[in-house]
């Protein structure tokens, strides 16, 4: 079954009131909202579906762009972006599956975050959640990139230090902590993970189960080379 739209946090956002205007006006003006839902449809922006308590209304099809995060030191309007990026600079890809997942990476929940811009250099920030797509229905063909070791991304949502809201896949971050990274940090040399990797076949070349009921089974190999394995429980010693 398919995940087009999935529970998020309800985070506290300011919403740039054209993009309720269908682009047509209000610009630099906002409304207060708080977050619902995500959606992903492939070949599209993540969607946001926002919750606008002084209409008692929700708004479905957000972009990232949309917000601005609510700022206690500036409860009535947001300050102005600066730099203020556009959707593809707070954004580097489309969704990839009408499937998704939502997590919060407990490790580097709390690390300083820094995502590396087009245009506008390395812009601090602050990590919320991921959002991850996947092919969640095997009776259809995956006719997406979602599970494609070289093209797969995650998406990172972060709040940035501008007070915009982007999501950045993890090879434009670079996650720092005070404790466990050095002052002086390496420049990755990674290279893109093209390979699938399958511990059953066709590298496992110990040989095949189907006519063994042990429950303390040897492959071949160890009964050939090694002595046969006993488990040892103290209990049946004394």
């Amino acid at each position: 079954m398919a995940t087009l739209i999935n529970n998020i946090p309800p985070v506290k956002v300011w919403i740039r009131r054209e993009y309720l205007r269908d682009m047509r006006d209000g610009h630099g003006e906002y409304e207060l909202g708080y977050w619902v839902s995500i959606k992903t449809i492939p070949g599209r922006a993540m969607y946001f579906e926002t919750y606008l308590p002084e209409y008692a209304a929700m708004f479905d099809k957000l972009p990232i762009s949309a917000f601005l995060i609510w700022d206690p030191d500036h409860p009535h309007e947001p300050k102005k972006p600066d730099p203020d990026l556009p959707l593809e600079e707070l954004s580097f890809w489309n969704a990839f599956s009408y499937d998704n997942t939502i997590l919060e990476k407990n490790l580097p929940s709390t690390m300083r975050w820094e995502a590396r811009t087009k245009t506008h250099g390395v812009i601090p920030g602050e990590y919320l959640l991921t959002v991850d797509c996947y092919d969640g229905d095997r009776s259809r063909p995956d006719l997406t990139f979602s599970e494609t070791p070289d093209e797969h991304k995650s998406a990172n949502i972060l709040v940035l230090e501008n007070g915009q809201i982007a999501a950045y896949p993890n090879n434009r971050c670079r996650i720092i902590d005070p404790s466990l990274s050095p002052e002086q940090l390496k420049n990755p040399d990674f290279l893109v993970s093209t390979r699938y990797f399958n511990v059953e076949y066709p590298n496992a070349k110990w040989g095949r189960l189907g006519e063994s009921e042990e429950y303390f089974w040897e492959t071949e190999t160890e009964k050939n080379k090694y002595k046969p394995f006993i488990p040892h429980d103290e209990e049946f010693d004394r």
